[in-house]
C-alpha cells in the first residue's frame, strides 16, 4: 500500500496499521520526535504541509485492502497530529475518516489537538477510538513543552466527550512522561472515561535523566492498579520494572 503502512519498532506498540496525513506537525512540542524519524529539519518540520494527493493514494489503498487488513483500525498519525492547526483549514482528516469507514476500517485518532477533533464527532461511533496524548496539567508548563497544541483541561474534557456521549473507545498516551507527579494526577482526574493508558518514557531529550525511571515505572503501575485500569507498559519503560 502507498499511504497506509504497518508501523515498526516502538510505534507497533501502538497500533497495526496507520496513515500519517501531513508532513510536519505545527504544535512545535520540544519533545518531538517527529524531525527524527522523518529526517527532517526542525525548523522545516514545525512547518507543515499536506501530503501531496493524500486522500486519493488513500482511496486507493483502501480499494486495494485485504479483508484481514479491513478488520484492523488505522491510526491517524504517529509523525503528525490530525488535528493540528493546518486541519482547521483543510479538512483532511474529515475526508480521510470517511474514506476509511467506507471501506469497513475503524478509525484511531491520536491527536493533542483537544477541541479541534470535536468537529469530527459525527462521523465516529462505537467501533472507532479517540486516543489523547496527556503529559502535563499545568498550562504554563504546557505552553513551554507543547507551545500550540490544545491546553491539557481541553483534551480532557473532549476526551470525556468521546467517551461518555459519543461512545467510543479511548485511550491515553502518557508519553513522553516529563513529570511524574503529573502524570499520577492525570490518571487521578481522567480514569472514569479511559478505557486504556499506554505509558512511555522520555527518549532524545536531556531532561530524561532528571527522573528517576525505576522509581516512576513502579509508582506508575501501583497508581494504575489502585485505580483498577487497564494499561500497557511501553517496551523502554518495561525494563525499569525490577521484576
Amino acid at each position: 500500500m502507498s499511504v497506509i503502512y504497518e508501523p515498526k519498532g516502538r510505534a507497533r506498540e501502538y497500533s497495526e496499521l496507520a496513515c500519517n496525513l501531513y508532513k510536519g506537525c505545527g504544535h512545535k512540542c520540544l519533545y518531538c520526535y517527529g524531525p527524527r524519524v522523518t529526517k527532517t529539519s526542525r525548523e522545516e518540520f514545525q512547518k507543515p504541509t499536506a501530503r501531496k494527493n493524500i486522500l486519493r493514494r488513500l482511496e486507493a489503498d483502501v480499494s486495494k485492502a485485504s479483508k484481514v487488513q479491513r478488520k484492523k483500525s488505522v491510526l491517524l498519525s504517529f509523525t503528525s497530529d490530525p488535528y493540528q492547526m493546518l486541519d482547521q483549514k483543510l479538512k483532511i482528516t474529515r475526508g480521510a475518516i470517511k474514506i476509511l469507514h467506507a471501506g469497513g476500517f475503524k478509525v484511531t485518532v491520536l491527536t493533542k489537538g483537544g477541541p479541534r477533533a470535536e468537529r469530527d464527532f459525527d462521523l465516529m461511533g462505537p467501533r472507532d477510538t479517540h486516543a489523547v496524548t496527556l503529559t502535563l496539567l499545568n498550562n504554563a508548563a504546557s505552553r513551554k513543552w507543547e507551545p500550540k497544541a490544545a491546553l491539557p483541561l481541553d483534551r480532557i474534557k473532549t476526551l470525556r466527550e468521546a467517551h461518555h456521549v459519543r461512545g467510543m473507545k479511548t485511550w491515553v498516551s502518557l508519553e513522553p512522561v516529563i513529570d511524574p507527579d503529573a502524570v499520577y494526577k492525570i490518571i487521578a482526574l481522567t480514569y472514569p472515561y479511559v478505557d486504556l493508558y499506554k505509558v512511555g518514557v522520555l527518549n532524545y531529550h536531556p531532561h530524561a535523566k532528571t527522573i528517576d525511571w525505576a522509581k516512576f515505572a513502579i509508582e506508575v503501575v501501583d497508581r494504575l492498579e489502585e485505580y483498577g485500569c487497564e494499561y500497557y507498559l511501553k517496551e523502554d519503560l518495561r525494563k525499569w520494572i525490577p521484576f
